[in-house]
């Protein structure tokens, strides 16, 4: 199995081909985006933290910034910043430098000129990128340099019983053919951790998922928080999903069944293959924004009651098994899956489609999301604003 990707200098294999101008902060935001939206193939998104943050949330901030330049599927980074803000960007340049050898450079507001004269230099760095980066031709790859994200959101009933499970058989066969797989949400673990530590490869894998879900029950409980309160939401319910067990027994059929050999925090890169967990948070957007961040070059993503979101760094293949979900937002989703329920098509077949349709994504044919130019960001952090 093959696909064609664009080579980068650290080694690893971008599906696409983006120039990211990187905001360092919600000041500089939409800066940045004024500039992307002057060179075609660049991609912003609105930073809303990068300041007034406490060091463990900036911290967060600073490793998916660093990951974004990082990811495979961006050639170059343009660094926007104020020149105020926590997340300095000529320190967060040197940072980027320390990861990936791709080509960087950055403008700050305050010294460049106002918005005005940080969009005509950032806009020169960025063209001169662009061409670099059309000059580059795309080449065969194995399936090993390809990480998938997986994600659910919007769940309904019809999730688990087969979106979940059509995701779970693509990911044993990326698996299978030398690719890595990350799954997400650690909030819907809860109540099937049982069944995921038994997969573990060994038993600092298997503490790991234990500690991961303890850590996040017990920080909701120290700002006064349940978990449960607000999980399942009030659109699963009208789904049909009763308790967040049954959410979270859905939710891990994203995972198929072969071994899990790491666990890795949010936003982190994972470094074995296979199959690897990442702690997220169910948020979607931010569970989508750390597996970016952590490498993903593409996600496949089911939804029960729709969903419209995509994501500036990576295609987002999304699949539902409910028909009429399906027929209501056609211009969204990718994939109707709910002719497992008749009988016309198995959950192995359906299952082999969306791999072969990973693969055709992976090869650059764009997924709905794209088409629309929907690129959501969210950033995961712990405490408010300081």
């Amino acid at each position: 199995m093959h696909f064609n990707g664009y080579k980068r200098p650290d080694g690893k294999v971008g599906i696409r081909n983006k120039i990211l101008i990187l905001p360092t902060c919600s000041c500089s935001s939409e800066t940045a985006a004024q500039i992307a939206r002057n060179i075609e193939g660049a991609i912003s998104f609105v930073n809303q933290n990068g300041c007034a943050q406490t060091d463990e949330d900036l911290q967060i901030t600073r490793d998916v910034l660093i990951g974004f330049a990082a990811n495979p599927n961006v050639f170059g980074t343009v660094v926007v910043g104020n020149g105020c803000e926590s997340i300095i960007p000529s320190v967060l340049v040197k940072q980027i430098q320390a990861v990936t050898n791709k080509p960087i450079d950055h403008v700050t507001i305050q010294e460049d000129g106002g918005t005005i004269g940080a969009m005509e230099k950032g806009t020169h760095m960025a063209r001169q990128m662009a061409e670099e980066a059309s000059r580059l031709k795309a080449e065969p790859f194995d399936m090993s340099h390809l990480t998938l994200a997986t994600e659910c959101g919007g769940s309904d009933s019809t999730s688990g019983l087969t979106a979940n499970p059509v995701v779970g058989v693509c990911s044993d066969l990326m698996v299978e053919n030398g690719g890595t797989v990350i799954l997400s949400e650690t909030t819907e673990f809860i109540g099937a951790e049982h069944i995921l530590a038994r997969r573990a490869r060994d038993e600092k894998v298997k503490d790991r998922i234990y500690e991961i879900i303890e850590r996040y029950e017990n920080h909701l409980r120290n700002v006064g928080g349940n978990l449960r309160d607000g999980n399942p939401t009030p659109g699963n319910k009208a789904g049909g999903l009763s308790t967040i067990e049954e959410k979270s027994l859905g939710c891990i059929h994203k995972g198929g069944h072969t071994i899990i050999n790491e666990v890795v925090d949010y936003g982190a890169i994972p470094s074995e293959k296979g199959l690897v967990i990442m702690d997220t948070p169910g948020y979607d957007v931010a569970s989508l924004t750390g597996m970016a961040a952590g490498g993903a070059q593409l996600a496949v993503f089911t939804t029960g009651r729709g969903t419209p979101v995509g994501n500036p760094i990576m295609p987002v293949i999304k699949l539902t098994g409910n028909k009429g979900t399906y027929d209501r937002m056609t211009c969204n989703i990718d994939m109707d899956v709910s002719t497992i329920f008749s009988g016309e098509k198995s959950t192995e077949d359906w299952g082999k489609e969306l791999f072969e349709e990973v693969l055709r994504v992976a090869d650059g044919k764009k997924v709905k999301a794209e088409l629309l130019g929907i690129n959501d960001i969210g950033i995961s952090r712990l405490c408010n604003y300081v």
